[in-house]
């Protein structure tokens, strides 16, 4: 029997245990901003909305719920602009469809992927699952004329580097897939966090021109509504590919519980709850920000998203033990790409109180 398991990397935070432990040994104990994990609480609304479904002894619907389509579609149209004909699908969290898609959507050894050069390591994790071909790299034209691109990961703001990504750049790889008849599909989980900048989604009509054939857009509520436990995503985008998405999930039992359709529909009529997750962050980022900076870090992008993109010019791993020492783990750009060894990606997901340790220390 083939191990599959032999074509993916090292999973990366296994290779941080010795870093964690050595951060675990300060007197105060460890402030972890290395996973992007949510330490806030659930808002009460959803958790009502969960608890009172909790009666669902049924099974669940693969493509969501009446009123969760509804909600979903309703969504699009106010934080992305859609207003076309837009196909929506809820997802068990945003990862699982990014590790599979390409198997999803029928890719192979013939087909290739593009993925950010610095970016989310379950993107080329998704890549090797289905055992097609990647390719790492932010410049379509550096592709060339690679027929056997099927497709293309964006992913703004991104996950690590905070940067985000103009309109101009979306249409352009929107038009370059188009003319091969590749797929894009765009990582917006971090949507709601822009600081410096208004992030812009893939399905605005600024992009698309409310066109969306060969276009996903791939959403979360783990970190705007920190529902990372709930496992909560979903996707958007050409009615024709999410149609095709469905008909293998529901063969594939990838069902969103019924419960959790639930809360998900009652997190997305809310926005007090993000206006209020936002100024927390807020508050983190600029605490952080300015500890790091004086202590020498060089701060990169970081316009939008959970992250600190930081360098104190020198390897990465270096920096961890370097933060380590004084109790505080962050997580090694190495784990990000090649082009990401001089980097560190700081979180800003712990309570106030950590943070308040983190900048003391530095």
């Amino acid at each position: 029997m083939s191990r599959l398991s032999a074509a993916l990397p090292d999973f990366p935070w296994d290779l941080l245990e010795p870093a964690k432990a050595r951060a675990a040994e300060h007197p105060d104990g460890i402030v972890d901003l290395s996973v992007g994990t949510p330490v806030d609480p659930v808002p009460p609304l959803i958790r009502r909305a969960l608890a009172d479904a909790s009666d669902s002894p049924g099974y669940p619907l693969t493509a969501g719920t009446p009123a969760l389509r509804t909600a979903l579609s309703e969504w699009f149209a106010r934080e992305c602009g859609a207003s076309g004909r837009l196909g929506v699908l809820p997802t068990i969290g945003s990862k699982e469809l990014v590790a599979w898609l390409p198997t999803l959507l029928g890719l192979g050894p013939a087909d290739t992927v593009v993925i950010p050069s610095i970016g989310y390591p379950t993107y080329e994790v998704g890549v090797r699952l289905a055992g097609a071909r990647v390719v790492r790299s932010d410049s379509l034209t550096s592709v060339g004329p690679d027929s056997s691109v099927r497709l293309v990961w964006l992913n703004s703001p991104s996950n690590p580097t905070g940067k985000v990504l103009p309109v101009e750049h979306l249409r352009k790889v929107v038009a370059w897939a188009r003319e091969r008849g590749a797929v894009v599909v765009s990582d917006e989980c971090y949507l709601s966090l822009g600081w410096e900048t208004q992030p812009v989604s893939v399905l605005s009509p600024e992009v698309t021109g409310d066109d969306y054939t060969g276009v996903l857009a791939v959403h979360s509520l783990s970190k705007r509504s920190n529902l990372a436990g709930y496992r909560a995503g979903f996707v958007g985008g050409d009615p024709a590919l999410i149609a095709e998405l469905l008909a293998v999930r529901k063969h594939a039992g990838m069902i969103v519980p019924a419960p959790v359709q639930a809360a998900m529909i009652a997190a997305l009529g809310d926005e007090e709850h993000v206006v209020a997750q936002r100024a927390l962050y807020a508050a983190r980022r600029d605490q952080l920000r300015a500890a790091l900076t004086r202590t020498g870090f060089e701060i990169s992008h970081s316009e939008a998203g959970l992250y600190l993109w930081s360098s104190r010019g020198e390897d990465c791993w270096k920096t961890v033990e370097w933060l380590a020492e004084r109790g505080i783990l962050a997580a090694p750009g190495a784990f990000y790409g090649p082009a990401a060894e001089q980097h560190v990606r700081i979180a800003l997901t712990a309570t106030d109180e950590r943070v308040a340790a983190a900048v003391s220390r530095l």
